[in-house]
């Protein structure tokens, strides 16, 4: 571990963020802090973060580290391809990595993303539109889009 900070939200909680060798590697929410290990990396991330929840970020800067399987990673990537206050359904997601059939692994491999937010698996919901599978809760996704201007008063 090269470094781990921790953003407090006032309505998401504990965000942990951890950077290894090559990059940040997770994004997660917690319960509780360990010690903190300040890198230049990890604070840029922290900042990065805080200016998306100020309305100032869409698009992040910072490297990321990112490990999986192959899917797994070509699930992410094509996580990151979906623009701020937009969504898509897993069908879609889906399709655009090439496997139609494989919304059910789609979903799975969403739910082991490590880089929450950054990582956007919160644009991702149900093809009838409704707000389906977030590991951190479905009050957290429900907020970051809300947030994002992608639902209103849902």
């Amino acid at each position: 571990m090269v470094g781990r900070v921790y953003l407090e939200h006032p309505v998401l909680g504990i965000i942990e963020i951890c950077e290894e060798t090559d990059g940040i590697s997770s994004v997660e929410f917690v319960n509780g802090k360990k010690s903190e290990i300040k890198s230049p990396l990890v604070l840029k991330c922290k900042k990065e973060l805080e200016e998306y929840f100020y309305g100032d970020r869409i698009k992040f800067s910072v490297t990321l580290d990112v490990h999986g399987t192959d899917f797994q990673v070509k699930c992410w990537k094509e996580l990151s391809k979906i623009p701020y206050g937009k969504s898509i359904s897993y069908k879609v997601q889906a399709e655009n990595i090439g496997n139609p059939k494989a919304v059910r692994a789609v979903g799975g491999a969403n739910s082991k993303n490590p880089i929450s937010i950054i990582i956007p698996c919160h644009r991702v919901i149900g093809k009838n539109g409704k707000l389906t599978g977030y590991a951190s809760g479905l009050w957290r996704k429900e907020y970051l889009l809300k947030r994002e201007g992608e639902i209103k008063g849902r």
